[in-house]
């Protein structure tokens, strides 16, 4: 499929990760619908772009929300392609140095948002897309954001390891089920990405984790996860399979 006049839903779009695929859409001529909670951020990156882009207020785990986003979408052209980056994590053990049990509501809420939220997206994304004119033998496609913590999980990292370990684990089947809709499915693994969120360590830490990544030694750019979830979109012989995008990163314990 061509991005080039077609609409892509963003989740996590209004920074990051997501913030970079937004960019790249606009810049190949696509439209895309900036889905996020931060309204601030959102209506900037979309006021920016202009008439390329727009932005929905998203929680991923509500489906009325990204009902509303995808009608959004919808008005704007044909959705071809939804790329799920909205994500949380925290670092906790799970017991501590106490004993005392990792708590609950926090491991559910990281599922929620993570797990629970990349599948909501799927889900109503590839029903809309099911009911596309084929192009080029295809409807649509629907990329995933997992991470390289779903193989390589750290300490601290039970949560959001289970969380993006469940994502791996639901793109083969999910790209089966959709086969006959000629949608789709497709998942990032992403290692260690300059974004906001790196961007308050110091510079000394910063360094420490670029030098852990075999080649190229560096923090990943965001226009790389970009680039490539826009590959996606155009290959049509990618399917079922989660990427590693990590510069040949394997995770220490710690």
């Amino acid at each position: 499929m061509k991005i080039k006049g077609s609409v892509v839903l963003v989740t996590g779009g209004a920074s990051g990760l997501g913030e970079a695929t937004v960019r790249e859409v606009v810049a190949r001529g696509g439209r895309a619908v900036i889905a996020d909670l931060n309204e601030e951020r959102g209506e900037h990156l979309a006021k920016e772009l202009g008439e390329a882009a727009r932005f929905a207020k998203a929680d991923v785990s509500n489906a009325a929300d990204v009902e509303a986003g995808l009608e959004l979408a919808g008005s704007l052209g044909t959705l071809r392609a939804a790329v799920s980056c909205a994500g949380i994590g925290i670092g906790v053990r799970t017991i501590d140095k106490t004993g005392a049990p990792h708590d609950l509501a926090a491991f559910q809420k990281v599922i929620s948002v993570n797990l629970v939220g990349t599948f909501n997206v799927l889900r109503l994304a590839a029903s809309r897309m099911s009911k596309n004119e084929p192009e080029d033998g295809e409807r649509g496609v629907v990329i995933n954001t997992a991470s390289i913590a779903a193989f390589d999980g750290q300490i601290g990292q039970v949560a959001y390891s289970s969380s993006k370990g469940g994502i791996v684990g639901l793109t083969l089947p999910a790209a089966r089920d959709l086969s006959k809709a000629q949608v789709r499915v497709v998942t990032i693994a992403p290692g260690t990405f300059d974004t906001p969120l790196l961007g308050m360590l110091s510079d000394d830490i910063r360094a420490a984790l670029a030098a852990t990544i075999p080649h190229p030694s560096r923090l990943g750019r965001p226009q790389e996860f970009g680039a490539l979830a826009c590959h996606i979109v155009e290959n049509g012989y990618i399917n079922g399979e989660v990427i590693r995008l990590d510069g040949a990163l394997r995770m220490a314990p710690r």
